[in-house]
């Protein structure tokens, strides 16, 4: 049996059509995955604008290295916005993530490179991601929270469209990426043509800003309460009482955090690195898999609100821990754009069974009265650990070893790891730990 959820919120009440709150909840996350392959995508190209080196690879490490050392911010990011999603409510905290969140984007829009104005240029860029993603280290706590306590049984399936987002953006990412590479000529993209994705994310966030402000909230009106909020430590509670569930949703977490960063992220620049393949191919292998996930996900969250999450999940992890290492070695074999789209469609159908049921899982991990702060903290810790030093490890492991099987490996470990916290999860055995 699956694990149940431990406390469920009182219903919303005059909740605004589900409608507008999965593009509410959901298009905050959309625009931070967006952000973040648009970073991914194009590292060849900001390695050399902002971390010129002598050797290639160095300048590539240094890029995913901002890129993974941002990622430190998001814990702490989670904590705070998920205080204060618990203690203030869900929208305050959404609507504050999204804000901070334009900043960031609007500094990488803008910021000149390391050629005109020096050393400023890579601080200038690692501050704003780190803004970004703080700001999104409480987007997700917050949004499922919000999905997660409509009156409604169909929780997977809601909460599932967070993910769905991510496969959205992944697609209009790649889509970019893909005009960008085609129809625009090196110097073009080195000029001006990397900043394009970064400004279409500008366009979008005023939209959400608008959206998430007519949406309702869901706490209880006591939570509202002055001297309520004032006894209330979401943070104190979840770090005394709930260890054990924070690194048992990390691990649940990991193999399809690193699928996602290893699979999608980092495959544009493994193709182009490694396979010796034009730039396109990764874009357009990415968005077959993006709308994989965009499609699939939702339907994979109503299937496991019939039928269980977890055993899903545990399908889900044992076809990818038994397939990816074939996977890879037939892509080194034959290299070409077929073999890499087939086998990242494979990639998108496992994430998507994956996927469906996740932010429902790890929900159930929390109470009400902590549940933005765990979840946030939890997905995060996550997303840092498996998912933003995932470009930057498996790059120095193909560096230090020349393998470039070695992310084959990394994936497989990843997969181990969260079959046993599945396993964990499955037979109700949280409270022991």
């Amino acid at each position: 049996m699956d694990s149940t959820v431990i406390e469920e919120s009182p219903p919303q009440a005059g909740a605004k059509p589900m409608r507008r709150l999965i593009i509410a909840t959901s298009i905050g996350n959309a625009l931070e995955w967006f952000d973040f392959a648009a970073y991914g995508f194009f590292a060849v190209t900001l390695s050399k604008l902002f971390f010129p080196a002598h050797d290639e690879t160095v300048s590539l490490l240094m890029t995913f290295g901002t890129f993974g050392l941002s990622y430190v911010f998001r814990p702490l990011g989670a904590l705070l916005l998920g205080r204060y999603a618990d203690r203030r409510g869900r929208k305050s905290a959404l609507l504050v993530a999204l804000a901070l969140t334009t900043v960031g984007t609007l500094i990488c829009a803008v910021i000149p490179t390391y050629a005109q104005i020096g050393l400023a240029a890579p601080i200038g860029l690692m501050m704003a991601r780190i803004l970004i993603s703080f700001s999104t280290g409480g987007e997700f706590g917050s949004g499922t929270a919000l999905m997660i306590e409509q009156k409604s049984r169909r929780k997977a399936f809601l909460a599932s469209w967070q993910f769905s987002s991510q496969g959205m953006s992944t697609v209009l990412a790649s889509c970019a990426g893909l005009v960008l590479s085609t129809q625009l000529s090196p110097a073009q993209i080195e000029s001006w043509g990397w900043r394009a994705p970064f400004i279409f994310g500008l366009l979008v966030a005023p939209v959400g800003l608008y959206i998430r402000k007519h949406i309702d909230d869901t706490l209880p009106a006591h939570e509202h309460d002055t001297h309520a909020t004032a006894r209330h430590a979401p943070v104190r509670e979840l770090l005394a009482h709930s260890k054990g569930r924070i690194l048992l949703a990390a691990g649940i977490m990991a193999v399809s955090t690193a699928a996602s960063y290893l699979m999608i992220l980092y495959m544009p620049t493994y193709a182009v690195n490694q396979l010796h393949l034009p730039a396109s191919t990764g874009f357009a292998a990415t968005v077959v898999t993006g709308t994989i996930l965009m499609l699939f996900t939702p339907l994979m969250g109503h299937l496991a609100d019939r039928y269980g999450r977890s055993r899903m999940m545990v399908v889900s992890a044992i076809v990818t821990l038994l397939t990816i290492y074939p996977c890879f070695a037939w892509l080194l074999a034959k290299p070409s754009l077929s073999v890499l789209m087939a086998i990242m469609v494979l990639a998108g159908a496992l994430k998507a069974i994956y996927f469906g049921p996740l932010a429902a899982v790890l929900s159930s991990l929390f109470p009400t009265s902590v549940r933005s702060t765990g979840l946030g903290f939890s997905y995060n810790i996550g997303v840092m650990v498996f998912g933003g030093f995932t470009p930057w490890l498996v790059t120095a492991m193909i560096g230090a070893t020349h393998d470039p099987l070695s992310p084959a490996f990394y994936l497989m470990a990843c997969a181990v790891l969260s079959l046993g916290c599945i396993a964990l999860y499955h037979f109700k055995l949280v409270k022991h730990i």
